[in-house]
């Protein structure tokens, strides 16, 4: 399954990130052997147990809802932060990365799914909190993330997706025009990431699929 997933990825020019949560250490290595140098947790303290348990040249990304006490504990190997969904967070993660002289990579989480469960910024919070989101100087915004209501009618799917892309086409056209560095638009899992790749998806979150 990784290497006719990994050629559909790439021939679409999608970025995999295997979800390797609650995945033993013999799998990920596994993984890893085929080739796979991405992963996403979503708990810090598993994503550092892994990490001190596996090559040094895997991408560790954090994908989970992050807490602000946590943060500390991903330093200095955290590669990209996909769930930053307030300014506070954001400040956070800043404190830390100047701590250990790094520029820290992070996609802005944006709520598009329907479950009250699901954070992330509105899009009109997300245009208002971005003067000072810009202001963190160790902090690299590279594109924004979403995730899609659990559900199984593809049309709510390829809505939320579409709004979606609209809200990362506008923070780049609006904010971003000129920075190289936001290009990234994470959205797609096991469930949807077909969908997600025809709505513009550029890095998918598989587990599930890869690891069955």
């Amino acid at each position: 399954m990784y290497k006719q997933l990994t050629e559909e990825l790439e021939l679409n020019k999608v970025q995999l990130v295997a979800v390797s949560k609650t995945q033993p250490i013999s799998k990920i290595k596994a993984m890893y052997d085929q080739g796979q140098r991405v992963f996403g947790e979503n708990r810090v303290q598993e994503l550092k147990e892994k990490q001190a348990l596996l090559p040094s040249d895997i991408q560790w990304h954090m994908i989970g809802q992050l807490q602000k006490n946590k943060v500390k504990h991903l330093f200095p190997y955290i590669t990209l932060i996909h769930s930053v969904d307030s300014v506070s967070l954001a400040k956070v993660i800043n404190q830390q990365a100047v701590k250990h002289d790094m520029i820290v990579k992070v996609l802005l989480q944006v709520k598009i799914a329907l479950e009250e469960s699901k954070s992330g910024f509105s899009i009109d919070d997300l245009e208002s909190a971005l003067p000072e989101l810009t202001k963190f100087n160790a902090i690299r915004i590279c594109g924004v993330m979403g995730m899609g209501t659990f559900t199984s009618d593809n049309d709510i799917t390829r809505h939320e997706f579409a709004d979606l892309k609209k809200s990362y086409k506008l923070l780049k056209d609006k904010y971003f025009s000129d920075n190289a560095y936001f290009s990234e638009l994470s959205m797609g899992m096991s469930g949807d990431y077909k969908l997600a790749i025809e709505a513009g998806s550029t890095m998918v979150r598989i587990g599930s699929l890869l690891f069955s």
